[in-house]
């Protein structure tokens, strides 16, 4: 199936209906479906031919999900590119990614001119007002008449060129299928038939999975999408208030800085009904704090997922954060607020040891999973994280409780290994995220002679509270091993972090030189 066919289908059923709001800027289904032509068109005068790569660099906006179905509808490869990379970066993602036609937002223009030169994209086009001697993608469009025909494409065919994070090392290319985004919306979401479906808040960048997969989902089901082009939180709270929003989508850092913002208590927001939330762990404090204060009809749901997999693999879902019931009910309900949940169904998870063997619930060992939606691959590398019979590894350490929830432990490369023992990072932070003056805080391993590896630990104080190395050691003394204990502490002002929320630790491993 053809992703564009998440726009056509519904505009051919429900042609009148609003989809799309930016800004000032509404679009009915049947506007979306022209704009797409037009683009489509636009896009074979360029010279693009099927398989070809469009890359943009932009904020999100409504042209963003035109450009991408435009890309669907002509079989062209879509490159949505990070607007924080640098320019190195940059250069990297657009040339190993052989890209024809880049597109190119106002405030990265100037950037984009750097580095012109070096670039294999053969057509450039502005996307904005400020054209700097560039043609303008709105002019173009102007002049286009609808391209009505739809390319047809192979299940196997690649949609979307996704860069991962880079958290670790240079971004990884990830070759995700028109089928790998027809498995996961068709299966998640009923198409769109005229029920009224509500309408979802979108501020995650489009470049992350989380962002794609959003507007893809509700424009299929027929959710009004509200598209802001960067979070800011006196915003999200204003738009949950102006235009009813009944979903959203928040990643950690978000929901922290609605929590504080100052409008909040004074926010109508009785219109919403389901508040997700990922990309990063979750503080379970922050999630606690949330539940208390949200409207009590908000249903949250926590979701774990990769680039590689199409977003989500497990959900801890809105019955999982009502604390309700008997003591043990509550007391298990809060136990699992520290999960991702469970898998999603077409989605199977085991924990393996270093030995591939598989482990038995409790037990902390790579996450490893199944699912129809596994990337095709990376572009220009080998996946050595595929393994037989379809399984793949995820290089998330974690474990399974008794029903099957599934713990998040952090990263296999992040592991510390103090003296012939293995120590998961996740453990030491929630230890120290119980304590009342830490706000945030990161552990990782920095060499020793003497057992390898330490434990240092990186803590931000909460805004009014104090704290000292020493009151933050003797609270780890009682409630961790002594292995586990952070032997530094260093207090730092704000937490390196990745847009989606999630800490950088080789910054933070950096000044030590030990990247």
């Amino acid at each position: 199936m053809n992703t564009v066919n998440f726009v056509t289908i519904p505009s051919s059923i429900v042609p009148d209906q609003e989809i799309l709001v930016f800004g000032s800027r509404r679009l009915t289904y049947a506007d979306l479906n022209d704009q797409v032509a037009r683009l489509c068109a636009v896009f074979k005068q360029f010279g693009l031919a099927h398989g070809d790569v469009v890359a943009l660099l932009d904020t999100n906006s409504d042209l963003y999900i035109e450009c991408y179905y435009a890309a669907a509808k002509a079989g062209l490869v879509f490159l949505p590119l990070n607007y924080r990379a640098k320019d190195a970066e940059l250069e990297y993602m657009i040339n190993t990614a052989q890209t024809k036609a880049l597109l190119v937002g106002d405030r990265y223009l100037e950037l984009v001119n750097k580095i012109q030169s070096r670039l294999s994209a053969n057509t450039i086009v502005a996307i904005g007002d400020a054209a700097r001697g560039l043609p303008r993608l709105a002019d173009l469009i102007a002049k286009a008449d609808p391209d009505e025909s739809e390319a047809e494409v192979e299940d196997e065919d690649i949609s979307i060129l996704m860069y991962t994070s880079g958290t670790t090392s240079l971004p990884k290319g990830v070759q995700l299928r028109f089928r790998d985004f027809t498995a996961y919306v068709t299966a998640n979401v009923e198409m769109a038939d005229g029920t009224d479906r509500g309408a979802s808040l979108v501020c995650v960048p489009f470049y992350h999975i989380a962002g794609t997969t959003s507007y893809m989902t509700n424009i299929w089901t027929g959710r009004k999408l509200i598209v802001m082009p960067q979070f800011d939180a006196r915003t999200w709270l204003d738009l949950v208030q102006r235009e009813r929003v009944t979903h959203a989508f928040v990643v950690p850092t978000m929901m922290k800085q609605i929590l504080d913002e100052p409008s909040f208590a004074n926010s109508d927001l009785s219109s919403l009904t389901n508040l997700a939330y990922g990309g990063a762990a979750m503080p379970v404090q922050v999630i606690r704090r949330a539940i208390e204060v949200f409207p009590k009809r908000v249903g949250f749901v926590n979701a774990y997922g990769q680039t590689e997999t199409t977003s989500s693999l497990t959900v801890l879902g809105p019955d999982d954060h009502r604390l309700e019931g008997t003591p043990e009910q509550i007391e298990l309900k809060l136990k699992r607020l520290n999960s991702v949940g469970l898998p999603l169904p077409d989605v199977e998870i085991h924990v393996r040891d270093e030995d591939g063997n598989l482990l038995p619930a409790g037990q902390v060992g790579e996450i490893i999973i199944r699912t129809p939606r596994i990337m095709k691959g990376y572009a220009g590398r080998d996946d050595n994280a595929r393994l037989l019979d379809g399984w793949r590894a995820t290089g998330d350490l974690g474990w399974l409780d008794s029903g099957g929830y599934v713990f998040f432990a952090g990263r296999k490369d992040d592991m510390i290994i103090r003296g012939g023992e293995n120590i998961a990072p996740a453990e030491i932070e929630t230890v120290l995220m119980s304590h009342p003056a830490v706000d945030e805080c990161a552990v990782i391993g920095v060499p020793s002679v003497e057992w390898g590896q330490t434990v240092k630990a990186f803590v931000v104080v909460r805004k009014g509270k104090t704290a000292t190395e020493q009151e933050l050691a003797e609270f780890c003394r009682s409630r961790l091993a002594s292995f586990k204990r952070p032997e530094r502490i260093e207090f730092i002002d704000t937490m390196p972090k990745n847009p989606l929320g999630k800490i950088l630790r080789k910054d933070l491993r950096a000044p030590a030189g030990d990247v």
